[in-house]
C-alpha cells in the first residue's frame, strides 16, 4: 500500500469512557460512550458515511451553483443478534435546494445522479460499510 493511500487515526483515553482521536494533521475529536455530550464511535460513523457523501455530492453539484441549502441526516438502528451488536436500516437524507434559474436547475438536475455516484461508487466510507470488509485487531 502507498504511503499516500494509508488513513490513520489515533485515540487516546482522556478520563473512563472518554476518548480523543487525532489524525496525521493534528485534528482532535473527542468521543465518549454517550454519557456525555461528545459523539458516540457509532454516531461518529455515521456523521462519516454522511460527510463522505456530502464532500461528493457537493464536489459534483456546487461547480455548477452554490446551494442555498446543505444538510444531510444519517440513521440506523442498532440491533444485537446472532451476528453481534451492529446497525440495520442505515439511510442517509440529503436536503439540498438551488436558486433558480439556469445554474440552479442544471445543479438540481444533476443532484440525483450524484447521489447515486457517491452511493454506489464514489464514498469510501458507505462503500466500506457495504462491502463486507474485514477489520484485523492487533494486541501490542
Amino acid at each position: 500500500m502507498s504511503s499516500d493511500s494509508l488513513r490513520s487515526v489515533s485515540l487516546l483515553r482522556t478520563a473512563p469512557s472518554r476518548y480523543l482521536a487525532t489524525n496525521p494533521r493534528g485534528g482532535e475529536l473527542p468521543m465518549g460512550d454517550g454519557s456525555t455530550a461528545e459523539f458516540t464511535p457509532v454516531e461518529l460513523l455515521l456523521a462519516a458515511v454522511a460527510g463522505c457523501s456530502a464532500v461528493d455530492v457537493d464536489l459534483l453539484t456546487s461547480r455548477l451553483a452554490e446551494p442555498d441549502a446543505f444538510e444531510l441526516s444519517a440513521s440506523g438502528r442498532k440491533v444485537r443478534d446472532e451476528g453481534g451488536n451492529h446497525l440495520e436500516s442505515v439511510e442517509v437524507h440529503f436536503t439540498v435546494r438551488f436558486p433558480a434559474g439556469e445554474d440552479g436547475d442544471r445543479a438540481g438536475e444533476r443532484l440525483p445522479s450524484a447521489v447515486a455516484m457517491s452511493r454506489d461508487r464514489l464514498c469510501t466510507v458507505s462503500r466500506t460499510v457495504a462491502l463486507p470488509v474485514p477489520v484485523v485487531f492487533h494486541l501490542d
